[in-house]
């Protein structure tokens, strides 16, 4: 299985303008006709295009050169030389794209379909025809094409999904995926077995879709770094609500939703601002009386999941749509 990447920098070159011809019109009879070298084709560009066949950023080679086509020379008979192809390079929706000289952001690839030029082709030489005029007849020389546009480029991933999962490692996150998508992650009972994200799709059968992201685990001090850190607090950026994840075997449970918002809020603040509910898993690993001390903190805001009872995974799966609804509602 392919290396999961979501940050590479390659560089892209844009194709060469062709030159110009310098050629001269020789037919029978006319022994000295005038210049007829035409002018060379125009360098390929390059542009990016998200595709969602693409999960990830697996497929691109760490600053390999990634070239369109040069124009061709210009020939003879005022022939202009054939521009060089064009390059698309396929990313996953999601993708920023910057310039990694500047740091100046070029396009954020959210939409599919949508080509976007990031590096424009030379334009072709003119051939010695181009030239001519009542003071200079003949003239034997014509233009070199302008190289095209070369950049080294920076690709960051940040998944586009409506709803994340947000917890500490082994809350039971991946597993909670498996069950209501129709993902298949890796699941352990040891903290990060979860080490690249995941996603998954919930599908309510009547046109409804909605994606789940499941992140790796959440340390504190994540935000700066810790952990896994910064490699995968950006793959939360972009989702419209957030399920915080919580063990509810564990001890100070408030003290762990503070904990998973403190990170998100230190490295991006807006998060805090999704719509949200607390899923408690794991809850039949306590006693109903436990159970109901534990919650009464936190108010209507949770909802209780066991990866053993379906009834209660189901009702997460509905819990969803309406966070989901109330989400599109207020927009």
């Amino acid at each position: 299985m392919a290396k999961f990447t979501d940050v590479i920098s390659i560089r892209i070159k844009a194709g060469d303008g062709g030159p110009g011809a310098v050629s001269f019109r020789r037919e029978k009879y006319i022994p000295k006709g005038g210049p007829d070298g035409g002018d060379g084709g125009k360098g390929g560009d390059i542009y990016f295009e998200a595709d969602r066949r693409y999960y990830n950023l697996s497929h691109f080679f760490k600053d390999r050169l990634y070239k369109a086509g040069n124009g061709q020379h210009g020939m003879g008979s005022n022939k202009h030389g054939k521009d060089g192809e064009d390059l698309v390079i396929k990313v996953p929706p999601g993708t920023v794209i910057y310039n990694d000289e500047t740091g100046e952001m070029i396009v954020d690839l959210m939409e599919e379909e949508k080509p976007f030029k990031v590096a424009t082709g030379g334009i072709g030489g003119m051939g010695n025809a181009f030239f001519k005029s009542s003071t200079h007849q003949t003239p034997r020389f014509a233009q070199d094409g302008m190289p095209g546009e070369e950049l080294l480029i920076s690709l960051n991933l940040k998944l586009i999904a409506d709803v994340g999962l947000v917890g500490l490692p082994n809350a039971g996150k991946s597993t909670l995926l498996s069950v209501i998508t129709n993902a298949n992650p890796k699941i352990g009972d040891y903290p990060f077995t979860t080490l690249t994200p995941n996603l998954g799709v919930v599908d309510y059968g009547d046109g409804t879709v909605y994606k789940i992201a499941d992140i790796p685990g959440i340390i504190e001090g994540a935000h700066m770094g810790h952990g896994l850190g910064l490699s995968f607090l950006q793959h939360i950026e972009r989702v419209k609500s957030i399920l915080y994840i919580i063990d509810v075997s564990g001890d100070d449970l408030k003290y762990t939703h503070g904990l998973l918002q403190s990170e998100l809020e230190t490295y991006n603040s807006k998060l805090l601002n999704r719509r949200y509910r607390v899923v408690f898993t794991k809850t039949d690993l306590v006693s109903p009386e436990e159970l109901e001390d534990k919650i009464k903190s936190f108010g209507d805001n949770v909802i209780l999941v066991s990866a053993l009872s379906d009834e209660s995974v189901e009702n997460l799966i509905s819990e969803i749509r309406m966070l989901m609804e109330k989400k599109d509602e207020e927009e």
